[in-house]
């Protein structure tokens, strides 16, 4: 497996202008970025699953890149077959450092660097077939709950091959799928695989595995599309290629049925000798929870993702929940254009119980901040 260098200039200039930068979506960017890639980190079951995924012989001879964090939105989307109005282009879903640069999404964007390289370009040129894995951290806007947070894992990889060497079919695709699952899984896992949708490959596959009666979603892939493949600079008409990828805490926590998604990021020594691929998680203590709510009015642009990140912010790892308990607009008692939230926040520690004092000091500069930064009318 070949190394692909990428130039990362344009991603150090652009972490330098974030550092001269003094409002607030700066340094919590700056905040994410400093986080380490538990996919590199040995020791973690998110490194296992690379690991075991990159060891498989129906990937040998892959090469593996290593991607900009910070990357052109125009790369990311438009490159991708991206609709205008997809969801993911909104800067309530992305992370955008300025107009044009955003917070990696998907390591699927891997594909435009790994065909900037030379080398790679040659082994084409020769009619050879190449393949590529990519993985690391990915950056979205999200809601906070057990299961989702705005920084995770993904697992990217392709394969590219002469349509005069191998056709690529959804047979060729179910083979990678069913390696995939099993060297995480076990090889007595119960699949299912059915079509779905994806932007950039066309047909396209999900994975589901059974857990104990219930199927759950593990994986997509697809056939890449031609147009995609155009756009690349690459003769649809002569070449075809194959393409998966997933969320590595997903797999991961479903293998050791880990309750929460902050115990991948935990310290704690009971945890972390704990987790293993394929062993159930034994909860090392619970913890009582601790809940505070706040209302608010504001204007009716508020992005509930932004506001996620600044409980995120202030709250870190002892924010195991948020949820929305009330929204709705009265012209007459709010003024026109503005909408009344209410949120309720789960507080709890995964390592001891938490004291009344520290959560009002921390719900108070919430509350400080939520107004400070949003505008807001507290209630």
């Amino acid at each position: 497996m070949a190394k692909i260098v990428v130039d990362n200039s344009e991603d150090t200039r652009l972490r330098i202008e974030l550092g001269k930068r003094a409002d607030p979506e700066a340094r919590r960017i700056e905040r994410f970025l400093s986080l380490p890639d538990l996919s590199r980190t040995a020791g973690s079951p998110i490194h296992e699953v690379v690991e075991r995924v990159t060891a498989l012989p129906d990937f040998k001879g892959f090469d593996f890149i290593e991607v900009p964090d910070i990357v052109p939105a125009d790369i990311s989307f438009d490159l991708f077959d991206f609709p205008a109005e997809h969801p993911a282009r909104s800067k309530s879903d992305t992370y955008y450092v300025d107009s044009k640069n955003i917070l990696r999404t998907h390591t699927t964007v891997m594909w435009y660097y790994y065909l900037q390289n030379e080398d790679v370009r040659k082994r084409m040129e020769a009619g050879e077939s190449v393949g590529c894995f990519s993985f690391g951290k990915v950056y979205r806007k999200d809601e906070i709950d057990r299961n989702h947070m705005n920084i995770f894992h993904q697992i990217d990889a392709w394969y590219l091959t002469p349509k005069d060497k191998k056709v690529i079919d959804l047979e060729v695709l179910e083979q990678a799928l069913r390696s995939v699952a099993k060297a995480v899984f076990g090889p007595d896992a119960k699949l299912k695989i059915f079509p779905d949708t994806f932007p950039y490959t066309d047909p396209s596959l999900q994975m589901e595995v059974d857990k104990k009666g219930k199927w759950l979603e593990v994986l997509g892939s697809g056939v890449v599309k031609g147009s995609v493949l155009e756009k690349f600079g690459i003769d649809s008409s002569k070449w075809n290629g194959w393409a998966f990828g997933f969320g590595i805490e997903r797999l991961a926590m479903i293998s050791m049925e880990l309750p929460d998604i902050r115990l991948f990021w935990s310290d704690d020594e009971r945890v972390k000798k704990q987790m293993k691929l394929g062993i159930k998680f034994k909860e090392v203590s619970k913890y009582p929870e601790v809940t505070r709510d706040i209302s608010f009015v504001v204007k009716n642009d508020f992005i509930p993702n932004d506001y996620f990140d600044l409980i995120r912010e202030i709250g870190g790892e002892l924010v195991e929940q948020v949820s929305l308990l009330d929204k709705y607009e009265n012209a007459e008692k709010f003024g026109t254009g503005k909408i009344s939230y209410t949120y309720r926040t789960i507080y709890r520690s995964m390592e001891r119980t938490l004291e009344s004092k520290e959560i009002d000091a921390l719900h108070a500069k919430i509350e400080e901040e939520t107004r400070k930064q949003f505008e807001a009318e507290i209630r």
